[in-house]
């Protein structure tokens, strides 16, 4: 028990002797003098369909139309 405390004393001050972070480059992506390239705005909802609700259909038919072909009687 003796031994324990002083040794994760150590494993403590050793962890916080990080290496130092290496110098950014213009060529790196976190560099604030890195090259940017603007993009367009493009709305989120651009593209999307209506959706409205539509009548009721029967649902046998519905059911038949998207079973598997291989299990729908002919």
């Amino acid at each position: 028990m003796k031994f324990l405390i002083p040794a994760m004393l150590a494993l403590g001050v050793a962890a916080c002797a990080a290496p130092p972070l290496p110098a950014l480059s213009p060529d790196d992506a976190s560099s604030p003098d890195a090259a940017t390239v603007g993009t367009p705005y493009q709305p989120v909802m651009s593209g999307t369909a209506p959706h409205a609700p539509v009548g009721l259909k029967p649902w046998r038919e519905l059911n038949d139309r998207v079973a598997p072909a291989a299990g729908r009687p002919q």
